[in-house]
């Protein structure tokens, strides 16, 4: 029975091990990846703001806006973006909320998607001269239920585009 039960056991705890190697394995993988492409996409977001640095211009804060020139075009201009982690940032966050703390994996997630969503919505808006009374509103998606859903973030950013009349 005793020898039974230890060769029983060196199976278990090989098993243990050969899980414990598998959910390292699966960790730094989704960690690589998830690297990357957000840095490909921070470098894309970089890359479309320096394209748009002028065009057009964007006021987060007027209650009231005037202006002198003859308008052409007043429209909503609306960017929307969903954004998820990857299952790195997701047990990194795990973490940290167990034992308390800034929840950093997900600032950059909120970074990325308000960034992204800001340039959705001024390409939509690349004829007009400003942009005015930009709000953002966000939101963080997951299943309620199931706990081990990746939370998403959902940011809509939008304002009212104006076009003027071109000067003669």
């Amino acid at each position: 029975l005793r020898i039974w039960y230890s060769s029983r056991s060196c199976k278990t705890g090989r098993l243990i091990m050969l899980d414990l190697i598998i959910l390292i394995l699966i960790l730094l993988l989704t960690y690589g990846t998830g690297s990357y492409l957000e840095k490909k996409h921070f470098k894309n977001i970089q890359q479309r703001e320096i394209a748009l640095i002028r065009k057009p211009i964007i006021s987060f804060g007027a209650k009231k806006w005037t202006t002198n020139k003859k308008i052409k075009k007043i429209e909503l201009v609306t960017g929307e973006v969903v954004i998820s982690g990857d299952y790195f940032k997701n047990f990194v966050a795990s973490l940290k909320n167990f034992f308390g703390g800034r929840l950093t994996p997900f600032e950059s997630i909120m970074d990325r998607a308000r960034r992204e969503a800001i340039l959705r919505m001024r390409e939509k808006a690349k004829y007009a001269n400003i942009i005015v009374n930009v709000r953002i509103e966000s939101v963080m998606l997951s299943d309620l239920y199931n706990p081990q859903s990746i939370p998403q973030c959902a940011i809509i950013a939008y304002g009212t585009a104006v076009t003027y009349e071109k000067e003669q």
